[in-house]
């Protein structure tokens, strides 16, 4: 397949840029426009083409075969996007120099072409881009267009021997790449629309809520700035209010500032009134969740709904959020649940299958521990929250109560990464089930005693950190899943890819070493039971990666939150491709025999309103 290597330089200014615009705002804008582009067939010389839209066009068209070739580009989901939404060209597969970088390296490293062509020692990306501000196609000199060119002739080079870096010295998996491809194609080729009228109505009701609720809560604006009135309004909304260790005092107080992390996370809430009390107290206008639904009504006047998921986002590798829209976050709870997923709706004529990996992360923690009364428990089917229940309760399974299996569930998701029984006991307050502390000790050990191979993987990932740390050989987990690399302070997935620990270090305390690895926001903390999180939730992306390629050889995958995925059919054709996304979703690669997988599928007409698929007898 010959490759094609492609780089577009666009007007912009101080307004009208991707520092202020989404990717998508900015390249459907009616002010977008193209000042050339310089691409590269193959090794062949690269070549700099400038003019009217007609002549770029019909040069592109005329001069290379982009149905049977690969689009490689430093940032491919701008570049890819262009190719599609300006030009309607459609390459056989998308590649992606900053994706790849993004897996190679962590996502903790420098991921610009400028930082990378430093790293590898490729060249040097010139600065040529900053002469164009605020220049259309028609205010350069003929000179000017000619640098401009060269720039952009060098920024396709660097790339390309990027990809032959990435390629065959670093040895990037090919099953990786058809990943890459199919993530940027989600936001390239749209399939989904949007309601705009029902978003309409939700951003009128949005308002109208937040405009009642400091109202309800019986304080104001000012009264908000107050701590403790702050903390009653959000305790009247069913939520703990945050709280930290003050430098101050050394006791605990409200972590209300706005750089805590926990009061930063109430922007964030699944309940909208909880984010409007947020608002409030900072001083926005808008709560996220109307900001949302803003950024998805502009979107739906322009068209589909590009879908930004970015492809290894995560230290883990899970995908994320992207262009300013984080589909991995839309509430699923609260008053408002589901409203912004059921804007989000297929085409006339098809309908959406949604397939969540079920209890994905408890299966392979359960698997990789070689925890096998679980794993039997798993693949038998069997109700293993209730099972649990049982055994703390001492029950019999068909006694256990409804709220008894909801904290068996709650043990079993929750307390598997070595979560102790004050946070345990936090975590079902907020819930609003109250334990005892006695209760949440009891409860905690009676689920370490009862799966005693899980606790000793925790015991393995701490060793497995001090022998990195000394550089020493390390097992973790069932035999040959994962590899220990101490030289890179990294452990390598089934994926091929590395998980860095980057600049692990240790320092001594009363209790043994304290680890922390390097990450942009600072130092983290690091132990056995955070390393067996990682760990399980990589594997975990590595089944779904592999889940969604299987999925993708008839349809194609349009969006992946967390654990599940979402296509589109034709009407005629939902059983049928139900029943084959269904087998997928039980797929499991050769490097997980014995892992027991599978998916829960629904199918609807919008995201947010999908019901339980139960296959045709």
């Amino acid at each position: 397949m010959d490759i094609i290597t492609i780089d577009f330089e666009t007007y912009y200014d101080k307004a009208f840029s991707l520092s202020k615009l989404t990717t998508e705002q900015y390249v459907r804008s009616p002010y977008f426009e193209v000042i050339g582009a310089a691409i590269k067939l193959n090794d062949s010389e690269t070549v700099w083409i400038s003019g009217t839209f007609n002549e770029l066009k019909n040069y592109m068209r005329n001069n290379y075969d982009w149905e049977g070739s690969a689009v490689l580009a430093h940032n491919t989901l701008f570049d890819g996007s262009i190719l599609s939404w300006v030009f309607d060209i459609h390459p056989k597969l998308y590649i992606d120099t900053l994706c790849m970088a993004r897996a190679l390296h962590g996502v903790e490293a420098g991921g610009s072409l400028k930082a990378l062509a430093a790293m590898y020692d490729i060249g040097e990306k010139g600065d040529e881009v900053l002469n164009a501000l605020g220049k259309h196609r028609a205010d350069f000199t003929e000179e000017e267009l000619s640098r401009y060119g060269d720039y952009c002739v060098n920024d396709v080079e660097l790339t390309y021997r990027l990809f032959n870096i990435f390629r065959r010295n670093r040895k990037f998996p090919e099953r990786e790449l058809k990943i890459i491809d199919m993530t940027l194609r989600m936001f390239i080729d749209p399939v989904l629309e949007l309601d705009w009228m029902r978003l309409e109505g939700h951003l009128e009701v949005l308002k109208l809520q937040k405009d009642k609720l400091l109202e309800e809560c019986g304080v104001d604006k000012d009264s908000l700035m107050s701590n403790p009135k702050f903390a009653a309004a959000l305790q009247t909304l069913g939520v703990t209010p945050p709280t930290k260790i003050s430098i101050r005092t050394g006791k605990e107080a409200f972590a209300f500032a706005k750089n805590d992390e926990g009061f930063k996370a109430l922007q964030e809430h699944e309940d909208s009134r909880v984010q409007a009390l947020h608002a409030a107290r900072v001083g926005l206008k808008s709560t996220l969740e109307e900001t949302r639904t803003e950024r998805f009504l502009d979107i739906a006047m322009r068209g589909a709904l590009p879908v930004p998921i970015k492809y290894y986002a995560a230290h883990t590798g899970r995908w994320g959020g992207s262009d300013r829209i984080n589909l991995q976050n839309l509430p699923s709870r609260g008053t408002n649940a589901k409203v912004l997923k059921s804007c989000i709706v297929a085409p006339t004529g098809y309908t959406l299958i949604q397939a969540d990996s079920a209890q994905i992360e408890a299966r392979v923690l359960a698997w990789l521990a070689q925890q096998e009364d679980l794993v039997l428990a798993f693949t038998r089917g069997e109700d293993v929250y209730k099972k649990m229940a049982a055994v703390i309760y001492t029950k019999e399974e068909g006694e256990i109560t409804d709220q008894e299996r909801f904290v068996g569930k709650s043990v079993i998701l929750g307390c598997g990464y070595g979560m102790g029984a004050d946070k345990f006991r936090a975590q079902l307050q907020g819930f609003g089930t109250e334990l005892s502390e006695k209760e949440a000790k009891r409860i905690v050990s009676v689920y370490r005693e009862t799966n005693e191979n899980i606790v000793g993987l925790w015991k393995e990932a701490q060793n497995c950190l001090m022998h990195m740390y000394q550089g020493y050989e390390s097992t973790l987990g069932r035999a040959g899943v994962l590899e220990v690399v101490p030289n890179l302070t990294a452990i390598k997935l089934p994926s091929e890819l590395m998980m860095y620990y980057t600049d692990l270090t240790a320092d001594d305390t009363d209790k043994g070493p304290q680890f922390s690895y390097k990450t942009r926001e600072g130092y983290i903390k690091l132990y056995g039971g955070k390393v067996t999180e990682n760990v399980c939730q990589a594997i975990a992306r590595c089944i779904m990666a592999e889940q969604m390629l299987q999925i993708a050889k008839k349809y194609r995958v349009l969006l992946t939150v967390h654990d599940s995925v979402v296509c589109c059919v034709r009407d005629t054709e939902v059983e049928e491709a139900a029943t084959y996304v269904d087998s997928c979703m039980r797929f499991t690669p050769h490097w997980a025999e014995g892992l027991p997988v599978r998916g829960d599928v629904e199918t609807g007409k919008n995201y947010g309103e999908c019901v339980k698929w139960k296959p045709k007898l």
